[in-house]
């Protein structure tokens, strides 16, 4: 492991939501996976059989969701232990121990494919992420998830992120205003969807507004609004974007978005925007790869 793939000092490891939510997602990948039943393991060992088992790194990443890894084994059966986890945000190493297992063999080899995808696919989230990071640092730019998340997935997803080290962008449509494109089409405008937002906008949600060229972002410098989005902006335009942000008071925050690759992003952030917004840390996050392995009774 690399100095600059670290985790950030002041990064908090968070942990994965064990919530009712969480549980009603796992209940549901279960059922998914047994259908009327595991016969295999059912027809091949014993039902006193105990075992002993280790969810082992076999790539270098970030950890995230070995917590639901053990909440998958305890809703199968509650005599499974799941001891050592690895906190969300640990760095790891191929061969390293991410968390033992112990119980009923037979719920350890049920749960054993659930319980994977689940920590396979956050930490990926969070290994990606954390490229991300590792590749803005010392910019003092900040790496921001999207709404482009696995239905269903999108509070996990996004705590992985922040085990990664990045930062959470809205929640869901209820949280923020975000004037786009299609927005003030249908709108007629930017002018109109901004009127009406300010007339009904009694919850006081910082609003947004989506450019894609210059003469756009003088239009929403104009309009006085929280942050700016740059959408699909030239590092020339972001860098001249910046300069005339910050010569408004108040300065809205501004963020660059569109082909944002890790091989992009520190020329992006060297122009001074406050975040870069990357949908691929969520929907294109490869899975980390995690195995089983079991030590014996």
């Amino acid at each position: 492991m690399t100095e600059s793939d670290a985790a950030p000092a002041e990064h908090a490891r968070p942990v994965i939501p064990i919530d009712d939510a969480t549980l009603r997602l796992i209940d549901i990948a279960l059922d998914e996976d047994r259908g009327s039943g595991d016969w295999t393991t059912r027809w091949t060992v014993p039902a006193r059989t105990r075992a002993r088992a280790r969810i082992v790194a076999k790539q270098e990443g970030v950890i995230a969701g070995i917590g639901i890894a053990a909440a998958v084994y305890q809703r199968l059966d509650p005599r499974v232990k799941c001891d050592g986890q690895l906190a969300d945000g640990t760095q790891v190493v191929p061969g390293q121990v991410v968390c033992s297992v112990a119980g009923p063999a037979r719920a350890i080899l049920t749960g054993e494919r659930v319980a994977l995808n689940f920590a396979q696919r956050l930490s990926g989230v969070a290994t990606l992420t954390r490229r991300y990071v590792s590749a803005v640092a010392g910019t003092g730019c900040r790496i921001l998830d999207t709404r482009k998340t696995t239905p269903g997935w999108r509070s996990l997803e996004k705590a992985a992120v922040r085990a990664g080290g990045g930062v959470n962008h809205r929640a869901g449509l209820y949280d923020m205003i975000l004037i786009k494109d299609n927005h003030k089409a249908v709108a007629g405008g930017l002018a109109n969807a901004l009127a009406r937002v300010r007339d009904q906008n009694a919850r006081r949600l910082p609003v947004c507004v989506e450019v894609h060229s210059l003469a756009e972002l003088d239009a929403a410098l104009g309009a006085e609004v929280d942050r700016i989005l740059l959408d699909n902006l030239s590092t020339r335009e972001l860098a001249v974007a910046v300069v005339r942000a910050r010569a408004r008071q108040p300065r809205p925050q501004l963020e660059a978005s569109g082909n944002m690759t890790l091989e992009r992003v520190p020329e992006v952030a060297a122009t001074g925007v406050d975040f870069i917004s990357v949908g691929a840390i969520t929907h294109s996050a490869p899975a980390l790869d995690l195995s089983l392995q079991f030590a014996g009774g």
